[in-house]
Order: C-alpha cells, then sequence, then structure tokens
C-alpha cells in the first residue's frame, strides 16, 4: 500500500527559510580608513620610542626617594619592545609621532563631526543595558546576539575613550617635556613625577585599548578587516547576523542567522497543535487504508463474455447493471 498524499505531506519537514543574499555595502569614508592606518603607524612607534625612553630611567621617584604605585622599579622595558636606538633619537621619534598623531586626531574628529558619524558614536541612555547584554552574550548566558547599528555598545564606550585616553597622553607629555615654561600645567598634575605617572598610564590605556580591539577583530569580526582597506562591508557576515562570538562561529556557512532562528520560531509558535500527523508503523497504516472506502468500480457481471485474446473491450455496461 501505498501512502495517501495527506500522510506523505505531513511527514515532509517543512522547508528551511531562505538565506539572505550576500549584500556589501559602503562601511567606512575614505577620510576614516586613512586616520585608521596613519594612527596605527604612529601610535605604534609612539608607545615604542616612549619606552625606550622611559628605560633611561625605569623608574618614577628621584634618585633615592620612594614611589607608592610602581612595583617594578630598576626593571626595564624588554629592548625589543623599544624603538629609537638610544636616547636622544628616541625622543626624536617619540616628539614627531606625537605631532602625527595630533594632526590625524584633529582630521578625524572634525570628519565625525561634520560629517554626522559622530551620532554612530554618542552614548545612548540605553547604552548600559546594552553593554550589559553584550557582556552576556560574550559569556553564553544570553542566546542571541543583541541588535546593534552600526557598533554594538561595548565598542562605542572603547571609541570614545581612545580619544579620551590620546588627549590625555598629549597633555601630560607636554608638562614632563615642558616642566619649566609651562610650570603652572606640570603643577595641576601633581608634579612632574606625577605627571610622568599619569602619562605612563594613559600610555598603558591606550595600548590595552588597542590590544583588545586587535583581539576582537580577530576572535569575532575578521571581515571588517577588509572592510577597513575598501570601505566595503558584507552584511551577512556581521556578527550580529553570525552570532558570533569570540572564536565562536567564526566561518561563514557554519552558523544559521538570527533572522533564520527566528523565522523558525515564529513558525513553530503560529503551528496549530496536532498539525502533523505521527508516523505510523507499516502494518498499521496498512489497516487504517483497509478501513478507508475503497471508490467504486465497475465490475462486469459472470455471464459476460471474455473478450478475445489481444482485443481489449469494454464491458456491456447494460448487463453489467442487471
Amino acid at each position: 500500500m501505498t501512502a495517501q498524499p495527506e500522510e506523505m505531506e505531513s511527514r515532509v519537514a517543512p522547508a528551511p527559510p531562505p538565506r539572505a543574499e550576500p549584500v556589501t555595502g559602503p562601511r567606512h569614508h575614505w577620510v576614516v580608513r586613512l586616520t585608521h592606518w596613519v594612527n596605527v603607524v604612529a601610535l605604534t612607534l609612539m608607545v615604542a620610542s616612549g619606552l625606550r625612553i622611559f628605560n633611561a630611567y625605569p623608574a618614577f621617584a628621584p634618585r633615592g626617594g620612594t614611589f607608592c604605585c610602581y612595583p617594578f622599579v630598576g626593571h626595564a622595558i624588554p629592548a625589543w619592545l623599544t624603538f629609537g636606538g638610544w636616547l636622544a633619537g628616541a625622543r626624536h621619534w617619540h616628539f614627531a609621532m606625537m605631532w602625527v598623531l595630533v594632526a590625524n586626531g584633529l582630521l578625524y574628529l572634525g570628519f565625525v563631526f561634520l560629517h554626522g558619524e559622530w551620532r554612530e558614536l554618542a552614548p545612548r541612555r540605553g547604552d548600559p543595558r546594552d553593554v550589559w547584554e553584550m557582556v552576556r552574550f560574550y559569556l553564553f548566558v544570553r542566546k542571541d546576539h543583541p541588535r546593534q547599528g552600526k557598533h554594538n555598545a561595548l565598542q562605542k564606550y572603547a571609541y570614545m575613550a581612545l580619544p579620551i585616553l590620546a588627549v590625555a597622553a598629549v597633555i601630560t607629555g607636554i608638562a614632563i617635556w615642558k616642566p619649566v615654561q609651562l610650570g603652572w600645567l606640570t603643577r595641576l598634575l601633581g608634579g612632574y613625577v606625577w605627571a610622568r605617572y599619569w602619562h605612563f598610564l594613559a600610555m598603558l590605556g591606550l595600548v590595552a585599548l588597542t590590544l583588545g580591539h586587535i583581539f576582537m577583530v580577530f576572535s569575532v569580526d575578521p571581515y571588517s578587516i577588509p572592510a577597513m582597506i575598501t570601505g566595503r562591508y558584507r552584511a551577512d557576515r556581521s556578527p550580529e547576523r553570525r552570532n558570533g562570538r569570540p572564536f565562536y562561529h567564526l566561518l561563514p556557512g557554519s552558523e544559521r542567522t538570527a533572522a533564520e532562528r527566528q523565522a523558525e520560531t515564529s513558525a513553530g509558535e503560529s503551528r496549530p497543535t496536532g498539525h502533523r500527523e505521527p508516523v505510523l508503523p507499516e502494518p498499521a497504516r496498512a489497516e487504517r487504508t483497509t478501513r478507508e472506502p475503497a471508490p467504486a468500480a465497475h465490475e462486469p457481471s459472470a455471464d459476460v463474455h471474455e473478450p478475445s485474446a489481444g482485443v481489449h473491450e469494454p464491458p456491456d455496461r447494460g448487463e453489467a447493471t442487471q
């Protein structure tokens, strides 16, 4: 016995929702891309040359004095992390990169405000809640990626902190560069020792945010790297679409998108209870089929002569009904 069409349809799994076609759209303006890569070079050289300057005297307190907040007195930074070769050379590189960073930062901030991109970075009322939701998602407490725009809430706070730390590094750097001419600024920062310490902390903050940014790019959204070169980004590979966490759902095609999961959930909620019939064993299906009334058939009576071989003649309906 063959299964009825209704039974076959009930056993066929519903087709998955169609996947979204790859969409490549504009992501970063050329000014943003230019200033980003200038920052990569300038900040790297500035930090490395600053560490070389620090190695000339790896302490904060005057000779013979003590300082409360640096436990590594006398321990120089590894040479492979420094740049400039010697103290004077490192100072030249350090001050040169400082002016490059200042000019580059002013260009970026001016563009962001004039072009309107500051709206994507400006803090909003719901940002603290969104930060907590992103933390829950990265800790696998939340299942689906929170909705976001161009940047999620954690990214926004990190990108807002970068220019603040950069301004702090510039101000404290000028205070220890010209402690006599700008004595009022040095005294405002607590004196030369504390101004140098605040400068060191600002540098550490910039390095920490930069390393965190690099880690998240490679572990969550490596597809943003070509976007910072070409300016175009595939929206179907965004972390929100891939439900991406660090090193989780990283490769394309290894995940279901949030839209697909939502569509399946909606389809399951809208389907009435008992919509799909249970699959019966073969004997039960046969018994069920035999109980169904068979369609009426016109069978010939016994006295109707069988037609000769090779000739297929329909029975005489007049005789069959007698």
